[in-house]
């Protein structure tokens, strides 16, 4: 095996070679290179010793982001024929001839705070194919909680996300620790400071975590909905696909949390959440 360099495409062998992550840095040591790792389209940050690992040659790869994208794709045709003909023929005044064509749609805004910034441009190009007014902002997951209270001050939205890597590092502590995850503490420190900004649930609806996060202890800092419930990966795109439920269902519904998982990639298993208020809003009369 040639030497593995930051930016490689390779996959852990001790894990029978089932994700493929990005070499993001090597850290020299006395026992050999250790290689930090950030998934390729999930979102996990792992470490392995090099040994471990297998570089993966541009075919293999191909043929993974191809089995991923027919996912990803599959969910957003299921996603478009359950919503559709969702908000349609009801006028929403007075049913005269011309009502339905002057009424319009506000989507809930998103701002989408992520520490990576690759998947943050994928999760900018599906909000625009959802119609969802969305800001984007790459930050790393430490200076998020320094930066959410002003972002959201500058940006004002209906929905915010707060995401990028995480993982459990199986040497550093127990799964109830914070500190055995790579990322756990600065999800739950920004979602206390999100809070700060806008206390009220219905007002400020949060998504906050990644891979393997500590679900439980991100939910009572103050989210709508976290991950991961059963310490499992979760897809790049689940925080789009929570927001998407969200940002086009009705102010008048109340979501149980399960429409809004059930929209996912990973599911229950890496998804959870509390009962929210949809954010579309109904307009009349549109603009001529």
């Amino acid at each position: 095996m040639g030497e593995i360099k930051v930016g490689d495409i390779v996959a852990r062998k001790s894990y029978g070679e089932d994700i493929y992550f990005k070499v993001v840095d090597i850290i020299n040591g006395g026992g050999g290179n250790t290689i930090i790792l950030k998934g390729i389209t999930y979102r996990i940050e792992a470490d392995a010793p090099e040994s471990d690992l297998i570089v993966i040659s541009n075919q293999r790869l191909r043929e993974y982001t191809a089995k991923e994208n027919y996912a990803v794709s599959r969910k957003c045709r299921e996603i478009n024929m359950r919503n559709h003909g969702k908000y349609p023929k009801k006028a929403f005044y007075r049913n005269t001839p011309n009502d339905n064509s002057r009424t319009y749609s506000k989507t809930g805004k998103v701002l989408h705070i992520d520490g990576d910034d690759d998947y943050l441009n994928t999760c900018l190009e599906r909000y625009k194919e959802f119609g969802i007014e969305v800001i984007g902002k790459h930050v790393p997951e430490k200076d998020q909680p320094a930066e959410v209270y002003d972002l959201l001050k500058e940006h004002r939205p209906d929905i915010l996300v707060l995401t990028g890597h995480d993982g459990f590092i199986k040497s550093e502590g127990k799964p109830a620790d914070v500190n055995g995850y790579w990322n756990s503490k600065y999800y739950i420190d920004a979602v206390k400071q999100a809070r700060k900004y806008d206390s009220n649930m219905d007002n400020l609806i949060i998504f906050a975590g990644a891979c393997q996060s500590m679900y439980k202890e991100i939910i009572n800092a103050g989210a709508n909905f976290a991950s991961s419930p059963r310490r499992v990966l979760i897809h790049a795109l689940d925080p789009v696909f929570v927001c998407q439920k969200i940002s086009l269902s009705s102010i008048n519904s109340i979501l149980d949390p399960s429409e809004v998982i059930n929209n996912t990639i990973t599911g229950p298993d890496g998804i959870g959440g509390l009962q929210t208020r949809g954010k579309l809003r109904k307009g009349f009369p549109k603009e001529p």
